[in-house]
């Protein structure tokens, strides 16, 4: 598979890519994707822009002949001949989303909206190696692509476990595999698919995909499946921190004498979490994941508890009553302002939210 051409600093660059590159380029898809199938037209969009009309005709007009954009008929004005509308075209450009789980491999395609338009599942075995797994990711991605216009790619996000550093794609020692220390992942399924790539932690995508599709202000996203991590949004950006390191959310001790963790630690939250549902106690591992919870609130005084991932999916309910009920209490024993700060499942997943690594950044979003 060769879809790329470079760019002038030397990276790969998907088709059509450089024809959504400007800022306000990207202010304007970005309007015409919220505004839906219904459009809008060129003088609202310069009058949400701020750009000239003169500039706005400029950037319609080139996306509508990259395809990006269409006529959506005409609506009617104070004065004058009726407006021409605009919309998005979804199908002009998509993103495929990969989740690398230790023990599934799940890709998507999405269109530009975000809407999911096909997806696969396998397994997949985390600690077969390097090169296995990028073979196994990229076989996938072929098969879900087959049939798909080259110029329609713009590219694959790739989510998986952390730590990794996010920058430069290149992954750092994963709990319970720390075999992949310091392998480049984003450069090596980039060379083997010839697409650009983004790599990022599993819950930072799944918090990036909730921000982009609706969730706003500041929020947690915890993700319980094959192990436990945060993904954190302040003020409606995804927090990467310092060193892209940010939310390593299980590996908190909350009990010093507590049982070895995958990380060499003891009384990490993921451990006992884990043996918890081990055990066939989700209620208890419920109110585990509450404790870190509310740690992370107290610390951040966020808005929103999102829960994530296979294990909260097989019970749901047991899972936000508990974390409920863990942060109810803080925030009675506290007096905190407000009440309790909400829980409730998430609405999207990791393949999704890294999808939207590569589709963020065309709408403007700099957290992609």
């Amino acid at each position: 598979m060769n879809r790329t051409r470079s760019t002038p600093d030397g990276g790969p660059a998907g088709a059509n890519l450089l024809a959504v590159r400007s800022h306000n380029t990207a202010l304007v898809l970005d309007l015409l994707r919220t505004a839906g199938p219904q459009g809008i037209s060129r003088l609202e969009l310069a009058e949400r822009t701020g750009l000239t009309p003169q500039a706005v005709s400029k950037i319609t007009g080139r996306l509508r002949a990259e395809g990006f954009v269409a006529e959506a008929g005409r609506r009617a004005s104070t004065g004058g001949k009726p407006r021409t509308v605009l919309r998005l075209v979804p199908e002009a450009g998509h993103a495929v989303g990969v989740q690398l789980d230790r023990d599934e491999l799940r890709t998507v395609l999405c269109d530009l909206t975000g809407e999911v338009v096909a997806e696969t599942r396998g397994p997949l075995d985390l600690g077969a190696g390097a090169a296995a797994v990028v073979e196994a990711a990229a076989r996938q991605v072929e098969r879900q692509v087959e049939g798909l216009a080259s110029g329609g790619l713009l590219g694959l996000g790739a989510a998986l476990p952390g730590p990794l550093d996010h920058a430069n794609g290149v992954l750092h020692r994963v709990t319970g595999f720390p075999e992949w220390d310091g392998f480049p992942l984003r450069d090596a399924l980039a060379g083997r698919l010839g697409l650009p790539v983004v790599v990022d932690k599993d819950t930072n995508a799944a918090a990036l995909g909730l921000a982009v599709g609706g969730e706003h202000g500041s929020f947690a996203y915890l993700h319980l499946g094959t192990g436990l991590g945060a993904g954190l949004v302040i003020d409606g950006n995804v927090h990467r921190g310092a060193r892209t390191g940010a939310g390593e959310f299980g590996h908190q001790v909350i009990q010093l004498d507590g049982p070895v963790c995958g990380c060499g630690g003891r009384g990490c939250i993921e451990a006992l979490c884990l043996a918890a549902v081990g055990r066939g106690e989700p209620g208890e591992a419920a109110r585990v994941l509450g404790a870190g919870a509310a740690n992370l609130v107290g610390l951040l005084d966020i808005d929103l508890v999102l829960l994530g991932g296979r294990t909260v999916a097989a019970a749901p309910e047991v899972f936000v009553r508990g974390v409920t009920e863990v942060l109810a209490e803080r925030a009675r024993r506290e007096g905190a302002l407000g009440g309790a700060v909400p829980v409730r499942v998430a609405s999207g997943g990791v393949a999704e939210g890294a999808a939207q690594l590569m589709l963020a950044p065309v709408f403007g979003r700099a957290d992609g």
